[in-house]
């Protein structure tokens, strides 16, 4: 047989395995739809700490989940799944909500990029906003949306406060904006902020991480009236 063949069943063997225990398949469940710190995770699994941690490192092992640090707390860590690690095995609708909402601090990149895919990927509306707006939205991001089909020509920044509504699902697209919400229900894609490294690649990355993720939640999130 091709070893590479072979090296690829392997593999796939490792993350069914990694998923037959019903807390690691809890843990993906609840990272399938966004990031979260292994103490806010632990809490809410109600699994203990050595538990946890046991269960990470069989997931981590598998190439189903990685550990990153926060880019506003440095001291926090955010556990998030590996991109692809997951293919057809995702699970069904989770969730009913009447708007999307992607937040970010600035909302001139990655919050304007997530709204435009969504937009195109679900028919459940979409909005954005910022924890402390820009005066604009990058002209990078802008130019990235162009490149991609997507167009952000005449998007603008907006406060959150005023966007918001209650039922909407929110969606915080960087660490600090999650860091700011409080305790208010949401989740948290945990995408480094092209801006901050200024690079064609940066912005690439941080799109194609977009990308992914809202092809994961868009086939999880319907509408209410549906």
């Amino acid at each position: 047989m091709d070893a590479d063949w072979i090296e690829a069943v392997a593999a796939r063997a490792r993350v069914h395995a990694a998923l037959g225990d019903p807390a690691r398949l809890s843990i993906v469940d609840r990272l399938a739809l966004g990031d979260a710190s292994p103490g806010e995770l632990g809490q809410e699994l109600g699994l203990a700490t050595n538990l946890f941690a046991h269960h990470m490192k069989i997931l981590h092992e598998a190439g189903v989940v990685e550990r990153h640090r926060s880019e506003g707390d440095r001291r926090r860590t955010y556990l998030r799944l590996m991109p692809g690690s997951l293919d057809r095995l995702l699970p069904a609708p989770l969730r009913r909500a009447p708007r999307v909402v992607f937040v970010c601090t600035h909302n001139s990149a990655r919050s304007q990029l997530a709204a435009a895919l969504w937009r195109r990927r679900s028919a459940v509306p979409a909005a954005s906003a910022g924890t402390v707006p820009a005066q604009r939205v990058n002209p990078q991001a802008v130019e990235l949306a162009r490149r991609h089909g997507l167009n952000l020509d005449t998007a603008r920044t907006t406060h959150l406060h005023d966007v918001l509504r209650p039922d909407d699902l929110v969606v915080a697209v960087c660490d600090s904006a999650h860091e700011q919400l409080g305790d208010r229900d949401r989740l948290h894609w945990s995408i480094p902020d092209p801006v901050r490294a200024d690079t064609d690649a940066a912005f690439e990355h941080a799109f194609t991480d977009i990308t992914g993720r809202i092809d994961r939640l868009a086939p999880a999130i319907q509408s209410p009236q549906e």
